[in-house]
């Protein structure tokens, strides 16, 4: 397992951006998959989107293509979600996981065994 830490949420209008950040702790970071989550209050964690272990291979729900982008640079142990075009409807905890990377499971919430604490994403409209 890889420690996780994600930071900037916050606040910002529909239509605005924010890029949130997952910092990893480990040196076999670059041999995990990452995937962002996000959870709304009394309901359960949706994938949002994921990303390989070599950044060649990227997964997004269908309710966030086009808006957000998923990418690492490995040799800073970081995974980035860039978050364009922001709606109400994105208002959540936004959450980074990891697994070794075996070339299956992005999108299954089982597959991961590191958590981040998350980070709240508000988007007022």
């Amino acid at each position: 397992q890889v420690r996780l830490v994600e930071s900037g949420g916050g606040l910002v209008q529909a239509g605005g951006s924010l890029r949130l950040s997952c910092a990893a702790s480990g040196r076999t970071f670059s041999t995990y998959a990452v995937g962002w989550f996000r959870r709304a209050p009394g309901k359960e964690r949706e994938f949002v989107a994921a990303i390989s272990w070599s950044g060649g291979t990227t997964y997004y729900a269908d309710s966030v293509k086009g808006r957000f982008t998923i990418s690492r640079d490995n040799a800073k142990n970081t995974v980035y979600l860039q978050m364009n075009s922001l709606k109400p409807e994105d208002t959540n905890v936004y959450y980074c996981a990891a697994h070794v990377d075996y070339g299956l499971g992005f999108d299954d919430v089982k597959e991961y065994d590191s958590w981040g604490q998350g980070t709240q994403v508000t988007v007022s409209s």
